[in-house]
């Protein structure tokens, strides 16, 4: 079930909310958490049941685990043990869905051998909820952890609006919220706030990156060949989609939580405004960097332990961060890349040397931009036709001699439109997302500073009235695929 959909919009949700806040006011609170883990169930199992038992056996599995390590009796090696046989657990059962057809294709290559692929189904949600599971577990046995009962560790791991694309939760930063008496009645300073939150988030997907797309994948998956202007249109696109994609996604979640009185965490604060790729990295999916730092790179030795092995960690936890995403050596390529230009911005910052900040941000969203060609490429070979294009000098001479022999920027324009398959809207979208992007505030913070009144009620009503509109070209998040 799509967050952009009728039967989301107009039953599940205002169902769940309508019980869950009912059970609450009758003091049934065990009995309305466990209404909401049966709702955020039904709502994963939608897309498809089998779903269901994977989740369900992720959760008994890493739940019993906890519980062990939360046990006084257990001595060290026996806390490590359990510890090991979690992480073990996790990181396989993401290993099996996510990637064992790529090392098996790949073993096939190199070794020339002629193993079966499985053609695993991948499983939506599964790259999220199991970091957190791997959260619980670590913190468990760092002790950082606090004991909860089962049905609160159902809640934590299948709270439906992050359950399937984050933001990545700690057990400790929600599952108090709900334990709060406050948070059990209706607040309709949250319903209003997390209803305009959810619509800002709706007009993002539905009508700025699935009108974007239209570039990105004429572009990446239709065109054969591009010249420059049309590589620059198609990666300038995906830049664009995939942040109002999943910054859209994120919005959604963090509204119709707040609906239910829980804040999540902030998993965007506008990234293509950052002038440097580690400010990137600190405003773009924050809690997926959030969790790579406190169980990748501190583990590894953070920069305890010289400069050197700073850079080293800084890179293997990029490369991790490619691997997370996907299952292709695109992805780990880009990950790649992002670790190269954080060591040179590093090392850049420890000389002592300063860039100017319009400078930097140019140079940051240049990169950002080209590496998410790789990101978005289905292959290698798909990644360097767009390159190719983007840093064709041969086809920028011929537009250049073109229109000063021929004048023929209309006629261009139309070939342009025609090629991508657009009209004078979609171009119109294009545009203004270049606006809101780089010029206005982000989603949090209009939210956080809303009053509520006449005008922002209309606001809330036109961007859900004109979202659903855009019904008819329903689609997938793009990180359903990660």
């Amino acid at each position: 079930m799509l967050f952009n959909s009728y039967e989301f919009i107009f039953l599940f949700l205002p169902i769940t909310l309508i019980i869950y806040f009912t059970l609450n006011r009758y003091s049934k609170n065990n009995v309305a958490k466990g209404w909401l883990v049966i709702a955020s169930l039904y709502f994963y199992s939608y897309f498809h049941l089998s779903y269901l038992y994977l989740i369900l056996t992720s959760i008994i599995i890493n739940y019993f685990i906890g519980n062990k390590l939360n046990h006084k009796s257990l001595n060290v090696k026996e806390r490590k043990i359990w510890m090991i046989i979690g992480v073990i657990f996790n990181l396989g059962l993401l290993g099996y869905f996510k990637y064992y057809d790529f090392f098996v294709e790949n073993i096939n290559v190199v070794f020339r051998t002629n193993f079966t692929l499985l053609h695993v189904l991948l499983p939506l949600g599964i790259s999220f909820f199991t970091f957190q599971q791997l959260s619980f577990i670590i913190d468990s046995y760092n002790e950082k952890g606090m004991k909860y009962d089962f049905l609160s560790y159902c809640l934590f791991v299948t709270f439906f609006p992050q359950l399937i694309a984050g933001p990545i939760v700690l057990p400790n930063e929600m599952l108090p919220q709900f334990e709060d008496k406050r948070n059990k009645l209706i607040n309709y300073e949250n319903m209003n706030r997390g209803l305009y939150m959810f619509s800002i988030g709706l007009a993002k997907k539905v009508i700025i990156a699935d009108t974007i797309a239209n570039f990105a994948n004429a572009g990446f998956d239709q065109m054969e060949a591009l010249n420059i202007i049309e590589a620059w249109m198609t990666s300038i696109s995906y830049t664009l989609q995939l942040y109002f994609d999943f910054s859209g996604y994120c919005d959604m979640a963090m509204g119709i939580a707040l609906m239910f009185n829980i804040v999540l965490p902030l998993n965007f604060n506008s990234p293509y405004k950052s002038t440097n790729i580690q400010e990137f990295w600190k405003r773009w999916h924050m809690t997926l960097g959030r969790f790579m730092t406190n169980y990748l790179y501190i583990p590894l030795g953070g920069n305890r332990l010289g400069e050197r092995k700073t850079l080293r960690n800084l890179f293997i936890v990029f490369m991790a961060s490619g691997i997370w995403h996907g299952a292709g050596w695109n992805f780990v390529i880009w990950g790649c890349l992002h670790g190269i230009c954080i060591l040179v911005h590093r090392v850049w910052k420890n000389s002592g040397r300063k860039m100017n900040k319009l400078l930097g941000w140019g140079i940051t969203i240049n990169l950002v931009n080209i590496f998410w060609v790789f990101f978005r490429a289905e292959n290698l070979n798909g990644a360097l036709k767009v390159l190719k294009g983007m840093f064709s000098y041969k086809s920028l001479i011929t537009i250049v001699f073109e229109i000063e022999q021929k004048n023929n920027l209309i006629r261009m324009y139309q070939e342009i439109k025609d090629r991508f398959v657009v009209n004078e809207i979609d171009i119109t979208i294009l545009l203004f997302s270049f606006i809101i992007t780089f010029l206005l505030s982000n989603t949090f913070n209009i939210v956080n500073s809303l009053k509520i009144n006449i005008k922002n009620c209309f606001v809330v009503a036109f961007l859900f009235s004109i979202s659903i509109c855009y019904f008819n070209g329903m689609s997938n998040f793009l990180y359903f695929n990660f």
